[in-house]
């Protein structure tokens, strides 16, 4: 008997069915079986259904002689299920990668529900991905419950795919389809309503294709009067369960009066000439499931004058339209006037005395005192105590974040505008905005977040897919602000000038943020173990994979986490860090969040300081990152995994192969990276080697000594040293105080 049923009914969907079908047998979770229905389906849906069956012994198919429609196609293949649990897919969504493994690993943790609700997102045909914004409700308890005890579970999209149902529940209480075009209304109600144990996955395990066309809800039609019928059989199961009704036909009224009412507000959904009766319809039923004594929410009100209150209803919606429009209109003329006003502001601010002894400064698009910025304003308070420093942040939450007597202004504000007005120095490491002045007696230092490998500025203008909704002139014309460019070698100098050619000056100093990896000492990185909860002795290894510009939203899940956790074995930590312009897309919940909160791996995201993970950490797996160039500075191991090398560099530009002249060794698919870490080889000499020239080639400047020169030099105008250079063949000990050369 299989752990798990995949029910997948199938209607002209043959150019996603393929898809669909992979992404359940390709799953690294084997204990399944596909029960798949051929709805009588016109197009070549049946033999593609066929031709997997005949490929793999774990799908089953069933041809129906006639078309039945999405519910009974369902129904039909329930007798033919025989796993604990079942999943409903519709036939062009997809599982994400480690989906089924996930689902076993927290029913098992959970002892089996009766459900398990689970995350998504949605995928549009354009591209684009939106996960559930309510995706905050799936993790807010580890313990399973009743609807009852959390009716926030029902504020999720009442559907039938995004849950795994216990079959033996299923069968007992009866559960079934009905026809018709909301049939996962009387499904998934009474489903949630009856079950006694329910538990959370949050994790996005399915996409949920958003066609361009061929959603039936999505179109124009009658068919929208099949929601009355739908919510009348789940009142019907509720009079049949007075133990449940009393508890909830109060929610169930108030919830087909709003689905109701958000059907008639769409204006795609009902032909004009139908909402009126729609109405009349909706309005008759609410009436007549009204439960005695209840309260009928204000918004629903409408409902109980019947067809009288459809024009009410209709005029309101008409004027929010029109009040929207004319909120548009008078933004438009708020916008014209301030573009006047912000010209005069410029004209008058440029007047203001520039203070020589204010520097501000701003990191990471005004996230807080990080980088190289912090690096310097640190050493600025050390060795020229009189420089006055402000930080610029977003907002109250970034300013509550800061270390103690840190002074600041807020991104926008007066005091901000005053700041960067009179500052005699700016220091960044993203552009300024363009409203910031550029006055001939104050001086911008561009710091840049690291050594570039993938192409950037003046270089993306040849790779559209790249710079998609970056405005590259205009980012030409704020680095033309730029006094003076900190870089790290002269690799990085001939770079940045080729990717901006604009009027600065290379100041080689070295990169600031990383002295701290340069001056390390044995103990470097103890309490970030600690604070991260590493069990003494355990090996950490850091993966820090880059943004993929060829797919929308930057995430590509190279590596299935949770099997390199595993194969890692004890005594290692496996530490996560995405790219920050990732941290608050779908990209952890595609697992690594599930997988952060059982303890599998650490999710080290949000840390603020990524020098102090790098300090505690033992090895670095990652593909393209930046990071691989302050790594080496450690001289800790690197790994290269580059299986999509060719995808990223088509895709991005990149001003050097790194998988020839990589920093340690390179992996190309998954099992050369297992057997490098199982063999040990990730430490041999050869990776010491390549480590040394790499560091070599691309850290020439990086002597410790970086953050000083910038303030002596350019912020105090003493003459520029020549950097000292990187120590060359020194062995640092790894976090552990182990020396990482040794044979494994």
């Amino acid at each position: 008997m299989p752990r798990f049923s995949v029910v997948i009914p199938c209607f002209k969907v043959q150019g996603f069915l393929r898809e669909c079908l992979d992404s359940v047998l390709d799953q690294s979770y084997r204990d399944i079986e596909v029960v798949a229905v051929d709805d009588c389906s016109p197009d070549d849906c049946g033999a593609i259904l066929d031709e997997y069956a005949a490929l793999d012994e774990r799908v089953r198919v069933l041809h129906l002689d006639e078309n039945v429609g999405l519910g009974r196609a369902r129904n039909a293949g329930l007798p033919h299920a025989t796993g604990d649990y079942l999943i409903f897919l519709d036939s062009d969504d997809t599982l994400t990668p480690g989906a089924l493994r996930a689902m076993a690993d927290r029913l098992a943790e959970a002892d089996d529900p009766d459900v398990l609700v689970f995350d998504y997102a949605r995928t549009y045909w354009w591209g684009g991905t939106r996960r559930n914004v309510l995706a905050q409700v799936l993790a807010q308890t580890d313990e399973t419950f009743t609807a009852a005890e959390r009716p926030e579970i029902l504020d999720l999209l009442m559907v039938v795919w995004n849950k795994v149902y216990r079959r033996d529940f299923v069968e007992r209480e009866g559960f079934t389809f009905p026809p018709g075009y909301y049939e996962d209304t009387p499904w998934t109600f009474p489903v949630m309503f009856a079950a006694d144990r329910i538990a959370t996955l949050d994790r996005i395990c399915l996409n949920y294709r958003q066609r361009r066309q061929g959603n039936i809800l999505s179109t124009t039609g009658r068919k929208h009067f099949d929601v009355h019928a739908q919510y009348e059989r789940v009142f019907a199961f509720l009079d049949d369960r007075p133990e449940l009704a009393a508890r909830w036909r109060p929610f169930l009224h108030a919830k087909m009066g709003e689905h109701c009412l958000d059907i008639l507000s769409k204006p795609d959904r009902l032909p004009p000439s139908d909402k009126a009766e729609f109405f009349r319809r909706t309005a008759e039923l609410f009436r007549a499931y009204r439960p005695r004594g209840a309260e009928i929410p204000a918004e629903l009100r409408v409902l109980e004058r019947g067809v009288l209150g459809y024009p009410a209803y209709r005029l309101r919606r008409e004027s929010g339209r029109a009040g929207r429009e004319l909120e548009r209109r008078a933004r438009q003329a708020r916008g014209s006037v301030a573009g006047r006003l912000g010209r005069v502001r410029t004209a008058v601010r440029t007047r203001r005395q520039v203070d020589p002894d204010l520097v501000v400064y701003s990191a990471f698009s005004h996230r807080g005192v990080l980088g190289d910025p912090a690096a310097i304003h640190r050493k600025a308070r050390e060795i020229a105590p009189h420089l006055r420093g402000v930080w610029v942040v977003r907002g109250e939450e970034e300013a509550a974040s800061l270390p103690p007597d840190t002074e600041h202004v807020i991104l926008g504000s007066a005091d901000y505008h005053r700041a960067v007005e009179r500052a005699a120095f700016l220091v960044n490491n993203v552009n300024w905005p363009y409203a910031v002045p550029k006055r001939p007696d104050s001086v911008h230092i561009h710091t840049h977040q690291g050594t570039p490998l993938k192409y950037m500025g003046a270089d993306l203008l040849g790779r559209p897919g790249a710079r998609h909704g970056l405005d590259v002139p205009q980012m030409l014309r704020r680095a033309d602000r730029w006094d003076h460019s900190l870089v790290a070698g002269r690799y990085a100098e001939r770079m940045w000038e080729r990717a901006y050619p604009c009027h600065f000056t290379s100041a080689r100093t070295g990169s600031p943020r990383n002295d701290v990896l340069v001056n390390a000492g044995p103990e470097a990185g103890r309490r970030t173990r600690e604070r991260l909860g590493v069990p003494d002795g355990n090996t950490v290894v850091l993966y820090a994979p880059p943004r993929r510009e060829y797919r929308r939203g930057g995430y590509v899940e190279r590596i299935d986490l949770a099997r390199l956790a595993a194969d890692l074995g004890d005594g290692h930590t496996l530490v996560v860090r995405l790219h920050p312009s990732l941290a608050d897309g779908p990209a952890r919940g595609l697992g690594l969040s599930e997988l952060h909160r059982r303890g599998v791996v650490i999710d080290a995201t949000d840390e603020p300081h990524v020098e102090d993970l790098m300090l505690a950490s033992d090895l670095l797996i990652t593909d393209y990152s930046a990071l691989m160039f302050d790594y080496v500075l450690l001289d800790r191991p690197v790994l290269v995994h580059a299986d999509d090398w060719a995808a990223y560099t088509a895709s991005r530009g990149a001003y050097f192969d790194i998988t020839a002249e990589a920093p340690g060794h390179v992996s190309r698919s998954y099992r050369e990276l297992a057997w490098l870490l199982a063999s040990g080889a990730w430490r041999d000499e050869e990776a010491a080697r390549l480590r040394s020239a790499f560091r070599a080639r691309f850290c020439e400047y990086e002597d410790g000594r970086a953050a000083e020169r910038v303030v002596r030099t350019l912020l105090l105008g003493e003459p520029m040293p020549e950097p000292g250079g990187v120590p060359g063949a020194r062995t640092v000990p790894d976090a552990t105080g182990h020396d990482l050369l040794a044979s494994p």
